[in-house]
């Protein structure tokens, strides 16, 4: 008993110290927490990829549409059991600070890829049979205090014009590290108002995914996909979604290197801080 109370004793000895002390610890670990919150959400996507998808785009740039024809050739490829068109919208609502991902996705084959995406059987079947139906994510409706059944306004960016969807669903993810904060909608009603507008920019999508049969032939079956649209006008380059979420984290990589640096460095205040705290308390004692 008398060590603990002698370090108790001593704690008091010097209030403000001990408070300042206490209280640069406590921002110290607050900082260090959010420094490593912010870089594990930059890896979320990537951690929460399925081996089971591919992706497959442009061999140039995501910037590059391929033709809606890639998908019938796509799954003649063996080992492939499914194929989604994926367009980003790219869309501001109300304002330019309310930005948030947006797709338009081939419905049924897309949401069949992502168990992760929740959504209840009504809301399901009230997406899927309406052409201008719309899902978000749980996160994102609370945020901008989204029902179903509202009507939500998207101005375009790359596809000019205001666009109008009815919000037929509220998605929840299957576990933590499942993204709440995307919209989708579907790549038939945006193709049917593009053709219209431009035609030529109609009957494509900016990427597909893919659902393969045994993960373990990723690499195989990636390779066969290229091979077949190589020499082509518009090659592709096929990966594991996994390695094209990493694509987009690569972009930032100085940043996030930047970051778990600087979350290390506050561990080293913490110790720096704790060692000097208890040298001052032991010169004291000796004096």
């Amino acid at each position: 008993m008398f060590v603990p109370l002698l370090v108790l004793r001593n704690l008091f000895r010097h209030r403000l110290r001990t408070l300042l002390t206490a209280l640069g610890i406590v921002i110290a670990i607050a900082s260090f927490g959010l420094l490593r919150t912010v870089v594990d959400a930059w890896y979320a996507g990537a951690n929460a990829s399925s081996s089971a998808r591919l992706v497959t785009r442009s061999s140039v740039s995501l910037v590059f549409p391929l033709p809606l024809t890639y998908a019938s050739k796509l799954r003649q490829v063996d080992g492939v059991e499914s194929v989604a068109a994926v367009n980003w919208f790219g869309g501001v609502y109300v304002t330019e600070r309310n930005f948030f991902p947006q797709f338009a996705i081939q419905a049924p084959e897309y949401l069949a890829m992502y168990p992760e995406l929740v959504l209840s059987d009504a809301e399901r079947k009230a997406f899927l049979t309406d052409r201008q139906g719309a899902i978000a994510g749980r996160k994102l409706a609370q945020q901008y205090g989204w029902k179903v059944g509202d009507t939500i306004p998207i101005r375009g960016t790359i596809f000019p014009g205001t666009w109008s969807f009815r919000l037929r669903g509220i998605y929840d993810g299957a576990d933590r590290t499942v993204d709440e904060s995307t919209f989708f909608f579907h790549w038939d009603f945006l193709n049917e108002s593009v053709r219209k507008a431009y035609p030529r920019r109609g009957e494509q999508a900016g990427l597909f995914v893919v659902k393969i049969r045994d993960p373990d032939r990723a690499a195989g079956i990636s390779q066969a996909i290229d091979a077949q649209f190589a020499n082509s006008l518009a090659e592709t380059m096929t990966e594991t979604e996994k390695a094209f979420q990493l694509s987009f984290v690569s972009m930032t990589e100085a940043i996030l290197v930047a970051i778990q640096a600087v979350s290390y460095v506050v561990i080293l205040i913490i110790m720096a801080v704790m060692a000097n705290t208890m040298a001052m308390t032991a010169r004291e004692r000796y004096a």
